[in-house]
């Protein structure tokens, strides 16, 4: 495919599909990326990322602030919603998580795909919200070396080594929903994020 670096396998691909529909828009290629193992990963990078739990609840909970949706792009056709977004801390606004979402819109309730599509609310935040039930299935984590685009949505340098996943959600009877890739900030930065805000207290 167009845009994307030959050492990225069809594999990974398959489960980045969210994050490479943005960068094959405007004729980008995908950072150095590579699947690793959960139990690889550095805490807390580890205790964020490996679970089957949506990461809106998730950071809510390690950073102790509700978050925010930051919709970086998006386009809604045919009934699927895909969108970049960074998720950021309502108490001082820093970024938590980059990430690509796509959202089968058709099997949701009404009031919930509304509120999906006005793209005000993080979407983990909306399933609870709405008391959705659904499963969380992480297919794979993944470390990757920042490019500009991810190092200015987090706050990073360009080149720091970041740490995430991608996720498949599915409602109770197995049909998938919702494909998510999610990448963290590195550790200094959500540690950095976290005393920022006791400064503030």
């Amino acid at each position: 495919m167009p845009g994307m670096p030959e050492q990225i396998s069809g594999e990974l691909l398959s489960l980045l599909l969210p994050l490479h529909f943005f960068y094959e828009q405007t004729g980008k290629k995908l950072p150095s990326v590579e699947l690793v193992n959960g139990d690889e990963l550095p805490d807390p990078d580890r205790s964020l990322l490996v679970h089957e739990s949506d990461m809106t609840s998730t950071l809510k909970r390690f950073h102790g602030s509700d978050l925010s949706l930051n919709v970086l792009r998006s386009e809604n056709s045919d009934g699927y919603l895909i969108r970049m977004v960074v998720l950021e801390r309502i108490d001082n606004g820093r970024p938590v998580e980059f990430g690509a979402i796509g959202i089968r819109l058709e099997k949701l309730q009404k009031s919930l795909r509304d509120a999906v599509i006005a793209q005000k609310t993080p979407f983990g935040g909306l399933l609870e919200e709405y008391r959705v039930n659904y499963r969380s299935k992480p297919k794979g984590y993944f470390h990757l070396i920042a490019d500009s685009r991810i190092a200015d949505a987090l706050g990073e340098k360009v080149k720091a080594k970041l740490y995430g996943r991608c996720n498949e959600l599915t409602d109770l009877e197995g049909f998938a929903f919702a494909d998510i890739v999610e990448i963290l900030p590195s550790s200094s930065v959500m540690m950095q994020s976290d005393s920022d805000n006791q400064t503030y207290l």
